[in-house]
């Protein structure tokens, strides 16, 4: 007799219901399955690149030959054999940034400054006169770089080509709700300001007093939960969500509808820890999956979505129970490059590397319940 022992579920609120597990792997669903209907793979390894020092990464960036990373408070500027170059020094030595480009300037906010680095001059400097303090993201589109003030719940654009240059009354407010504005990202033809509880959607329609207007009717009532958790994710946004119900959800953002992406376990399991506002995410894409990489630093947990298969998994490093190593990723010359969230190692991400930098990968594959046939189990 032929027994299902693997299905798509995970570890339910009640081990009686569903004991189902996955550790550091992804499945697949055979079109024509041979023996098997499910597969399951190993999810990729890490091999060090770089190493930038004992403290972790505050951000990571690549446009052109070079990857950009800030530790402590240096922006190093690392090749393509990982060697790094101190190219400025932040005002700031701690805390995370956001960062982006135009193709020759590289902005860096650290909700404080913002900075802007020169890649063909390598001149460093700190944005001054008419941008706003205390930024607390960057993005660029149609040769603007937009950064958010969160407390004033305002976004600034800077000159035309140049980050250099912003006047103080080149701002505008997100104005669809009174939340605090927390990031902003360049998605498409628009911009999206996402705030606490909602997010709203500005287009550039070329007037000359200011360029970009709030699409109407298009503000949505989810806000971002974690600032760092916003991903680019199969042509959407992926990020912790909430809104004024309470709870948080992993969403997706197609257009402007929003797309529930957790199960209900694993919102029980999210909503259980005692801090998620510090979660971080990140995206890349391996052998033909599409991966969302979900990490909560204080819970020391972290959970992989499959884009392909719509199936969540967790991650884990080394032997011991607990997040995997990856904190924040880049993608660089067809490559995937994950920060450490313990210290300043930067590594690649490659399925053909069984090791997370030496230590052994714990694989884990807990089956569904079985019973005999016909037999009707009641729980209660």
């Amino acid at each position: 007799m032929r027994y299902p022992l693997f299905a798509v579920s995970s570890t339910g609120r009640s081990t009686n219901v569903s004991r189902e597990r996955r550790v550091n792997l992804f499945c697949e669903v055979r079109e024509s399955p041979d023996k098997a209907q499910l597969v399951f793979y190993g999810t990729p390894g890490k091999m060090q690149f770089a190493n930038l020092g004992i403290t972790p990464n505050r951000g990571a960036w690549s446009f052109g030959n070079f990857q950009y990373y800030v530790n402590l408070g240096v922006l190093y500027e690392v090749s393509s054999t990982g060697v790094a170059t101190n190219r400025g020094v932040l005002n700031t030595s701690s805390g995370k940034v956001t960062m982006c480009d135009n193709g020759t300037q590289l902005m860096i906010v650290d909700g404080t400054n913002g900075y802007i680095y020169n890649q063909d001059t390598n001149a460093f400097a700190v944005i001054a006169s008419g941008f706003f303090a205390n930024p607390t993201s960057c993005t660029w589109q149609d040769r603007y770089f937009i950064a958010t003030f969160r407390d004033v719940g305002v976004f600034q654009i800077s000159a035309l080509s140049n980050g250099l240059v912003w006047a103080a009354l080149d701002f505008a407010n997100a104005e669809a709700s009174p939340d605090n504005l927390t990031m902003c990202i360049a998605q498409s033809s628009q911009i999206v300001l996402l705030g606490d509880t909602t997010t709203e959607f500005w287009t550039n329609t070329g007037a000359q007093s200011f360029p970009y207007f709030r699409v109407q009717g298009s503000t949505i009532e989810w806000g971002i939960a974690a600032q760092y958790s916003l991903a680019k994710f199969m042509d959407e946004l992926i990020f912790l969500a909430k809104n004024k119900e309470g709870e948080v959800e992993v969403v997706r953002l197609n257009g402007y509808q929003v797309v529930p992406t957790n199960t209900t376990d694993l919102a029980v399991a999210i909503n259980g820890y005692t801090t998620t506002s510090d979660a971080s995410g990140f995206a890349y894409k391996k052998g033909g999956h599409s991966f969302y990489q979900l990490n909560f630093p204080t819970a020391g947990k972290s959970w992989l979505f499959d884009g392909l298969t719509g199936i969540w998994s967790e991650l884990q490093s080394g032997t011991a129970s607990g997040r995997d190593l990856g904190e924040m990723a880049i993608q660089y010359r067809s490559k995937t490059y994950v920060s450490d969230y313990a210290n300043g190692k930067v590594y690649t991400l490659d399925l053909d590397t069984y090791t997370d930098n030496g230590a052994t990968i714990v694989r884990e594959l807990i089956s569904r319940h079985v019973f005999s046939e016909k037999q009707l189990k009641i729980y209660r």
